[in-house]
């Protein structure tokens, strides 16, 4: 009755315990705002299926906080262990293997021991790629990785739970509920002790059973094994025992026991190991939170004289962007880029005084400029598409680079200018495509972006110069889900030169016969400057393609005019008329793609006193997208790029 009385109050060191849950809270925390982050890639609108209990605020800095913690939790718990000579939990020799096909009980402790040994490797990964995707080294096969790992973590807490069921029920799921005191660590062998024990193994008195020693206690598997599999008593004749002198059962072990003997450990470490352990544990997560911040990238913006300035046309080939120093950044978590969504970005810079002039240069495979254009079929006009009713078009879209400047001195700049969710901002209406918002929350609070569009921009010679800020008043339209809200994005004060070539007013009547609001008045003439037609979207146009149409080379839409453009016809999804002014004309580009490549040169003020605009000088942080064909599934890095203007 004792024996089973004393396993149902099974307990767990202090020391197991307290790691334990620092280990299950940051573990949620991690899976839960990763899940958040990840809704925001291609492919995963399934996610917000869970959008009630995934977090909404702050959620790059929650999972990069509590990463640190989980490292440093993974980093103390080996070392507790360790210490307080409780290894053997863990320790998976041939005894623990050979469990795997023994008895019920000793087969699910050996189970539990691989499993453990299963999360930890995987934590390791976990922690390596996740390390990699944050020094901007995350390539699709790491994202991939990554992500697996998540979900065998998540495998895994659901199997140990049921393994330490399965050995002993609700008594040892609650151990870890029931903290004790570290028991003193038991001795190492010695053989000398045991054959002192086997010559006084003769004068046993009989019925005497050996003191019971209290370190196996604290072990409840392998007791419970021990009791299960050891030999029946009456084996071994009762025999007389005297304790050796070198080890009295129950107490440490010290030198005093055993002259010219040293200590195995300290006194600190014997009698503070959770202390000791998490000491170590803050010291190697303090040297790499430092190391991190060390290796921040960082642009140089050198000065240079008025007359070397670069010529803003594209070509690579001024000896000024020779001298500059690059900064290159893996980005990643976008869309197409041959189905990587990856790409690495190059950006070179300097200055005159007045003018900052940037060389922005990506990989991407297609020289897409096809932006929502417009086939005639035998019903009538048709606007070729997949996904831009919900504002998440990824085939029938030009490609896209974007600039972002802030002054806002944090590391992770995404929970400042980004949030995610369906609906991230209560009273506003939810985004259609289930994705997040651009938008700042402190009042008169803007950040700066630059959009180039290789069709609705480009041959301007403009980016368009927008800007983050306070959510907007939703339209009638958007509030009643007629049409996507965007938040805090818009444009800054001013004209552009393009617009759509088309207007509904129901964002599903994009799948629905549409009508152009202009046509081309030579058909003939627009198909040939369209180059050769491949409406394929992964497919690129050639070098001397345009696909948009201006308002000299078409005339409104009439009934009269439709019916003389044959079937089968395409015209561009893009009018050009007017041109750009006021504060969105401020930045200044031009662009060439060859050989898979594309070079975006651009020019604008050092400070452009406008209030929707962040001047460039040292201390001003940039971070960079580019979109290949795709609406807003653009490729992202974590950290940001520090200016440093000479």
């Amino acid at each position: 009755m004792g024996s089973r009385r004393g396993s149902s109050k099974r307990r767990t060191d202090y020391g197991t315990v307290i790691l334990h849950w620092c280990l299950v809270v940051t573990l949620v925390i991690v899976v839960l705002s990763g899940l958040r982050i990840a809704s925001e890639s291609p492919g995963r609108a399934w996610i917000n299926a869970f959008d009630s209990i995934l977090p909404r605020r702050f959620v790059w800095t929650a999972h990069m906080q509590a990463a640190v913690a989980l490292v440093l939790v993974a980093t103390a718990y080996p070392i507790y262990l360790a210490l307080a000579g409780l290894w053997r939990r863990v320790r998976f020799d041939r005894v623990r293997m050979s469990g795997l096909l023994g008895r019920y009980q000793a087969r699910w402790g050996a189970t539990n021991v691989a499993l453990t040994w299963i999360f930890y490797l995987t934590l390791l990964t976990e922690i390596v790629t996740g390390a990699l995707m944050y020094f901007d080294y995350g390539s699709r096969f790491v994202i991939t990785v990554h992500w697996s790992g998540m979900w065998v973590i998540c495998a895994y807490l659901f199997a140990h739970v049921l393994a330490h069921w399965k050995i002993g029920r609700a008594s040892q799921l609650l151990r870890i509920l029931r903290p004790s005191r570290l028991l003193p660590q038991a001795p190492r062998f010695d053989p000398v002790e045991l054959l002192e024990l086997l010559d006084q193994s003769a004068a046993r008195p009989a019925g005497f059973r050996p003191p019971r020693t209290r370190h196996l206690e604290q072990e409840g598997d392998d007791l419970e094994a021990f009791r299960r599999f050891a030999p029946p008593k009456d084996r071994f004749p009762p025999t007389r025992f005297t304790p050796s002198p070198r080890h009295v059962p129950g107490e440490q072990h010290d030198a005093t026991h055993a002259p010219g003997r040293s200590r195995q450990r300290g006194t600190v470490i014997q009698s503070n190991p959770l202390v000791v352990a998490i000491a170590v544990a803050i010291a190697a997560t303090s040297l790499m939170v430092t190391a991190q911040l060390e290796t921040s990238d960082t642009l140089e913006i050198r000065r240079v004289e008025a007359s070397s300035v670069p010529i803003i046309d594209g070509d690579t080939s001024d000896r000024v962007w020779r001298d500059a120093k690059p900064v290159y950044l893996l980005t990643g978590h976008g869309d197409n880029f041959d189905g990587k969504g990856e790409t690495t970005i190059e950006i070179r810079a300097v200055h005159d005084g007045q003018w900052a002039y940037f060389l922005f240069a990506w990989d991407d495979p297609t020289r897409s400029l096809k932006q929502l254009p417009l086939l005639k079929t035998p019903d009538g006009w048709r606007l070729l598409h997949e996904g831009y009713e919900t504002g998440e078009e990824h085939a029938y879209n030009e490609d896209k680079f974007a600039v972002l400047l802030t002054k806002l001195d944090v590391v992770l700049a995404g929970d400042r200018t980004f949030h995610a969710s369906a609906e991230p901002l209560e009273g506003k209406p939810r985004t259609i495509s289930g994705r997040g918002l651009h938008y700042t929350e402190q009042p008169g609070l803007f950040v700066d972006v630059w959009e180039w569009k290789a069709t609705s921009t480009g041959a301007a010679g403009f980016m368009d110069d927008d800007y983050f800020g306070p959510p907007a008043e939703p339209t009638v339209a958007q509030a009643e889900g007629r049409f996507p809200y965007r938040g805090g994005f818009a444009g800054d004060p001013g004209t552009a030169s393009y617009s759509d070539n088309f207007e509904v007013d129901d964002a599903q009547e994009y799948g629905k016969v549409v009508r152009p609001l202009r046509l081309p008045k030579d058909p003939v003439a627009m198909s040939a400057a369209l180059g050769e037609i491949d409406l394929h979207p992964n497919h690129g146009e050639s070098a001397s393609a345009r696909w948009y149409m201006t308002e000299e080379e078409s005339l409104p839409y009439s009934r009269e005019r439709d019916a003389k453009i044959p079937i089968g016809t395409v015209v561009p999804g893009v009018i050009f008329s007017g041109g750009y002014s006021g504060d969105r004309a401020d930045v200044r580009c031009a662009a060439r793609w060859a050989a898979g490549r594309w070079a975006l040169e651009v020019r604008r003020k050092l400070d452009t006193g406008s209030r929707y605009d962040v001047p460039i000088s040292t201390g001003t942080f940039m971070r960079v997208a580019a979109f290949d064909h795709t609406q807003i599934s653009h490729t992202r890095h974590v950290r940001p790029i520090r200016l440093e203007v000479e």
